[in-house]
């Protein structure tokens, strides 16, 4: 009689990868057979330390799972043998020697992964008028004596008014008053200040000092993205990426929310971990250029609203629930001390956009001010691709912004191969109409799967699984040969033809390469796909329908993901409206090249603070037209919307276009689409 094994659940953040193990298998063991991206060097013999873990407590609520510090093994031998060497912070553990005891969540840290994350979020090269909202002053300072009474504070207000023509006095913050007299007579009384532009001394240097920076920061829901910068030139020194640590409470936003709202006391705990992934990124961009803490002086900051909230400790609950209420849509000015932001010089102030309303935030804002569609007579369609995609729609004459929630689905997230866009992700696809065989390339190497040296030129990153630019050109590809209906199903009667369809339970899937992994294309991949395109399009029908417009005139995709996808592609899938291709372009990060630009430009802070105060919000949970168009957007490209544009560019399969009635799609969709968040 054979012994039943007691299998585990097992969790693993940020990839979100889950499955069942038998107890007392090592946590390492685990997430390789899921493909879990942990780094090992010393093949399991707890030298390296690479395979660091944390064990993170609590109960997850979405899968299941509860976690406790005895879930996995007591610190083993190997483990204590190592912190002798190298200190285990933070809890850490090495997975290679803990093994499985109880249903558990894991937390991969960054330094643990074999593939860093390729952050695709860099500033782009837009032209910046540079008037920061600080500035320097050199001057030199009357020495005090016995015949006057002036403190040494009051004889630098006197310099500076008499050296500058600076007519307000200034006022200074305390810590600089603590040590102002020592750098006075440290520097012969020749001083270099730093003033707000409310004449406010929040830093001095003994002698001249002639240089100071600051940080744009873009914080999405899956990705923080920073950029330093020189003040005084506008020159971006240096860029670094980071993960958003708040995956691991939810990977979309209305997660998050519910994790607050389900966790008591949970908002400063979420809100701690993005604080300090922000000092993180901001030690690395100091170690890139060894610039010193008192000298990075300034903070701008783009977010989405839920982001927004959580990194000043609100508690987001309101934002979970109509009529979707933020604390406070404007502008806001901190310090860096208020925000415990300990990688920058303490009184450095802080400025994060205002948001527009309850789901269209910050970074909506910088989108707008990056692009400046209220400045243009042509009317311009924005959409800033991320798990919850922002939409702006306009002109000069009028502007309209929304929130659509598409859901992680484009960037890997519910997709059964899917990945983020790391090496070994396959990123484009081309598939042979006639044999179904598929072609592809793999972010890490520059040639195709069919050419000579592919082999080799994924040996070091392998073949891990498909990101969002893949995922997206898989299925419009599958659909241009007829392996794919305009409702979303896979054709299952195609199995005779190719090996590439197999059956998949009651459904089918098809295989894109099964070499050391078997990565496919599920029928519950496509539909999670068809979810968030249509939510997506949708949200752009419901502006074009308040602004009563047929014709786009301008297309701007920005985002990490939204600047990597390629146009065709995305109109093929029906992620936009069908429109000339020339008039399609990519952004870049346009959210954080909006904060660049008001981290430079204090006029652009008024700017789009005025613009904000006119914008219409609109928001798509309560339009009744929006079930409709959501229903009619399900049809790959849509149930009904011109493709005039398309057909120039590609032959669309004719005896597949009937996508069925709304009630059959509605049907298929079943009880996926009322779990979907809108």
């Amino acid at each position: 009689m054979k012994t039943k094994v007691n299998h585990i659940s097992v969790l693993f953040q940020p990839s979100g990868k889950r499955g069942k193990f038998p107890a007392g298998s090592l946590i390492l063991d685990c997430a390789r057979s899921l493909g879990v991206d942990i780094d090992s060097v010393c093949g399991g013999r707890g030298i390296c330390g690479r395979c660091k873990i944390r064990l993170l407590i609590g109960n997850d609520a979405r899968v299941n799972i509860k976690s406790f510090s005895n879930s996995v093994s007591p610190i083993s031998d190997a483990e204590k043998r190592y912190s002798q060497k190298k200190e285990l912070i933070n809890d850490e553990r090495l997975s290679c020697h803990t093994k499985l005891l109880r249903s558990v969540i894991i937390d991969v840290p960054h330094e643990s992964q074999v593939h860093k994350q390729v952050i695709r979020k860099r500033s782009n090269s837009r032209k910046i008028i540079v008037k920061p909202a600080l500035k320097l002053y050199y001057v030199e300072v009357t020495k005090p004596d016995m015949k006057s009474e002036s403190g040494d504070f009051e004889r630098l207000i006197e310099a500076l008014k008499t050296q500058w023509g600076i007519s307000s006095s200034p006022r200074i913050s305390l810590s600089v008053l603590q040590k102002l007299q020592k750098t006075l007579r440290k520097s012969d009384w020749k001083i270099t200040v730093a003033l707000q532009e409310d004449n406010k001394v929040i830093c001095s240097w003994p002698g001249f000092h002639d240089v100071i920076y600051g940080i744009a920061l873009d914080i999405g829901t899956t990705t923080i993205a920073a950029h330093l910068c020189n003040l005084h030139t506008g020159d971006v020194l240096t860029e670094e990426g980071i993960m958003n640590p708040q995956i691991r409470f939810g990977e979309d936003l209305m997660s998050r929310v519910a994790y607050i709202m389900m966790n008591k006391n949970s908002t400063a705990e979420v809100s701690s971990s993005v604080i300090k992934a922000i000092n993180e990124l901001t030690k690395r961009l100091r170690k890139n250029t060894n610039i010193k803490k008192k000298d990075i002086l300034s903070y701008s900051i783009a977010c989405n609203p839920i982001m927004h909230h959580l990194l000043l400790g609100i508690d987001p609950s309101e934002l979970g629930t109509a009529p979707f209420a933020l604390a406070t849509n404007s502008s806001i000015n901190l310090t860096a001390s208020q925000l415990r932001l300990n990688q920058i010089n303490l009184e450095a102030p802080i400025y994060l956009l205002p948001c527009i309303a309850g789901h269209v935030g910050a970074d909506a804002s910088a989108v707008i001010l990056s692009e400046a569609p209220y400045l243009s007579k042509k009317t311009t369609l924005i959409i800033d691709i991320g798990t919850n995609a922002e939409i702006i729609l306009g002109n000069k004459e009028r502007l309209l912004a929304a929130s659509s929630p598409t859901g992680p689905a484009f960037e890997g997230a519910q997709i059964s191969c899917g990945q983020r866009a790391t090496p070994g992700a396959i990123e484009k696809i081309r598939i042979d109409p006639n044999t179904f065989e598929p072609r592809y390339r793999v972010i890490g190497s520059p040639l195709w799967s069919n050419e000579n040296g592919f082999d080799s030129s994924v040996k070091d990153v392998g073949i891990t699984g498909i990101c969002g630019s893949g995922i997206i050109e898989a299925i419009s590809e599958m659909y241009l040969v007829g392996l794919l209906n305009s409702d979303g199903s896979i054709c299952g009667e195609k199995i005779n033809r190719t090996s590439r369809i197999q059956k998949d339970g009651r459904t089918f899937r098809y295989i894109i390469d099964s070499r050391k992994i078997k990565i496919f294309i599920s029928q519950q991949d496509v539909r999670a796909v068809q979810l968030a395109k249509a939510a997506l399009y949708a949200g752009t029908k419901l502006l074009m329908n308040k602004m009563d417009i047929k014709k786009i005139d301008k297309i701007v995709l920005v985002g990490a993901f939204g600047s990597n996808i390629d146009a065709k592609y995305a109109m093929i899938l029906g992620m936009i409206p069908d429109s000339d291709l020339s008039c399609v372009s990519a952004g870049g990060n346009a959210a954080g090249t909006g904060a660049r630009i008001a981290l430079l430009n204090i006029k652009s802070r008024l700017e789009i603070e005025n613009v904000v105060k006119n914008i219409e919000k609109v928001e798509i949970a309560i339009e009744p037209l929006f079930q409709t168009y959501f229903i009619d957007a399900m049809a790959i490209p849509h149930k009904s919307a011109s493709k005039s544009h398309l057909r120039k560019v590609v032959k669309l399969p004719n005896s597949q276009e009937n996508p069925g009635n709304s009630l059959t799609l509605k049907r298929r969709l079943g009880k996926r689409r009322q779990n979907f968040d809108l």
